[in-house]
């Protein structure tokens, strides 16, 4: 919104405007979904001003100008940032490696699959509860792994 009322020549149009974009990026949307969703909407609200500036046929170089300019807020991680989740995701990956096999199946089976528990009871030939069990454990050993103390819900956990 802070972008509309910013390059709309007319603040009364600022609605009718976001409701243009709303369309536009629903009718975009159903053909298929864009990768980068905010650089995306701001390039179609970015399209959609210039296209009623047009309609008046009236542009003013001013807007037109600063419409070019707009720089579009990048969803791009910073490096630190990617750094620190390369480091979350390898130190995760041995935390996962270090659990006991059956342990490491449901959890990943829950946590990354999102299989229900019944799924994996079926599949893994033991009961729900088994496989609650088994991702508790796991969630709490990998907590206590990835953040080096024991889990204050679980305190120890016997994962065998």
């Amino acid at each position: 919104m802070r972008f509309l009322q910013r390059n709309c020549r007319n603040t009364s149009d600022v609605e009718d405007v976001r409701q243009e974009v709303y369309a536009h990026v629903l009718r975009a949307a159903e053909k298929s979904l864009p990768e980068r969703t905010k650089p995306f909407l701001f390039s179609t609200a970015r399209n959609v001003l210039i296209d009623r500036l047009r309609r008046e046929n009236v542009i003013p170089i001013d807007i037109a100008a600063d419409l070019d300019l707009t720089v579009v807020p990048s969803e791009e991680p910073g490096p630190e940032r990617a750094v620190f989740a390369r480091e979350t995701l390898r130190r995760l990956q041995l935390a996962l490696n270090d659990l006991p096999p059956r342990c490491r199946e449901a959890l990943i089976l829950k946590r990354v699959e999102g299989l229900s528990l019944q799924e994996i009871s079926r599949r893994m030939g033991i009961s729900e509860q088994a496989v609650s069990n088994y991702v508790q454990r796991g969630i709490f050993a990998l907590a206590d792994q990835l953040y080096g103390e024991q889990s204050a819900i679980g305190g120890e956990h016997d994962l065998t």
